[in-house]
């Protein structure tokens, strides 16, 4: 049986997709674009603040559904230019500190609302 997560507490989907999906002890979350969720407007200009925000989301997201940044196995982050990767990879580090996710980084031509940065994850319950 699914489970569809929702909070208010990151933003709301912005298409005909869930926050997040339970699938038993598995979590999967949407890619989280940087938009704050009492605005619904971009966190800033530059990849530092929108990295921060697409992960700030995430974790909404998560302990919404009763888990924690450790128990995320795997991230995708797709940014708009690839010479950003440096500046994204700090505040990954930051986020995550000694907890290391899979991930995969890829470079794409646009993203949803122009932003410059999106992350998804799967988390699962050991």
């Amino acid at each position: 049986m699914l489970k569809f997560i929702n909070t208010q507490n990151a933003p709301a989907a912005v298409g005909p997709y869930s926050q997040a999906v339970l699938a038993g002890n598995t979590l999967y979350v949407s890619g989280q674009i940087p938009f704050v969720a009492e605005t619904m407007t971009v966190a800033g200009p530059d990849i530092s603040s929108q990295t921060q925000q697409s992960l700030k989301n995430i974790k909404a997201i998560i302990e919404q559904a009763g888990f924690e940044i450790t128990d995320i196995v795997r991230c995708t982050v797709f940014m708009r230019n690839m010479n950003d990767f440096s500046t994204m990879n700090s505040e990954y580090q930051a986020f995550f500190a000694d907890h290391k996710p899979a991930r995969a980084a890829v470079e794409v031509s646009r993203l949803p609302k122009d932003v410059l940065v999106e992350i998804d994850a799967i988390c699962v319950k050991c």
